[in-house]
């Protein structure tokens, strides 16, 4: 049984365009309010206004991610509002350049890439999941990469590495409830941080990455490959996953 996500709210990071512009359509379909955010509050005017056609309530906030004040008054302007987050789709991120002559990457690239990449979405988990836990629900849905073996981009993999094991661990404190956190890889897609060359369309995420909202059986700390689920209804995914994908506990949670 699908998780109920009408009327609850969702916070998601880089909502302009993209990957975060799907979603946010996706859950507005869905019945889900939502927080949009992106680096500019004219950036998400024209998501804003989508999502509301669709008869959900929404607001705009605003931070560039690379400054952790930014960041910190974006958190204290949505506790401000008074609302709940039930989800968070951490799905904002830098993507550092590609660099031929790996040995000579400038130390920019990982600092960067940590604070938007692994930081960041760090600080939004630890800043909303008190109340998931104290109200008994929750969502998180992390977006990873799938990038190995490519030390050419190496900032942004292992900021992406660092963000696997964040979640990873927070799970296993998480595991048996109905606060969830999960891992999504949307796959190499052409949006503005993937580029014109990558195989695969956006759209083509979309129901992948959101399996770790809508899965409903108190396991956390999974990977989901959105182009595994490519071209399946979200009802399918949510099946094949709770049939096929189990935390990484074991008997240790």
């Amino acid at each position: 049984m699908l998780t109920d996500v009408k009327g609850k709210w969702a916070l998601i990071t880089g909502a302009s365009r993209g990957i975060g512009y799907l979603t946010a359509m996706f859950l507005a379909e869905k019945g889900t309010n939502l927080i949009l955010h992106g680096r500019t509050l004219e950036s998400t005017e024209n998501i804003s206004r989508e999502v509301t056609g669709l008869g959900v309530e929404s607001y705009r906030v605003a931070a560039d991610f690379e400054d952790i004040t930014q960041v910190q008054k974006m958190l204290t302007d949505i506790d401000e509002k008074g609302t709940h987050v039930d989800i968070i789709i951490n799905n904002a991120a830098f993507q550092s350049p590609y660099r031929s002559e790996y040995l000579k990457t400038p130390t920019s690239d990982f600092t960067l890439s940590f604070i938007v990449n692994t930081i960041v979405p760090a600080m939004i988990c630890y800043h909303f999941l008190p109340k998931m836990l104290i109200e008994g629900f929750g969502r998180i849905a992390n977006t990873t990469s799938g990038i190995m073996f490519d030390p050419q981009q190496a900032g942004y993999s292992a900021s992406k590495a660092a963000l696997d094991k964040i979640t990873i661990d927070i799970g296993f404190k998480v595991e048996g409830t109905d606060v969830m956190i999960n891992l999504a890889d949307p796959g190499w897609c052409r949006t503005d941080l993937g580029g014109p060359n990558a195989p695969n369309a956006p759209e083509s995420a979309i129901p992948g990455v959101l399996i770790g909202i809508f899965i409903n059986d108190k396991k956390s700390g999974r990977l989901f490959s959105a182009q595994d689920f490519a071209g399946k209804s979200l009802e399918e995914a949510v099946a094949i996953a709770e049939a096929e994908y189990d935390s990484p506990y074991g008997e240790q949670a």
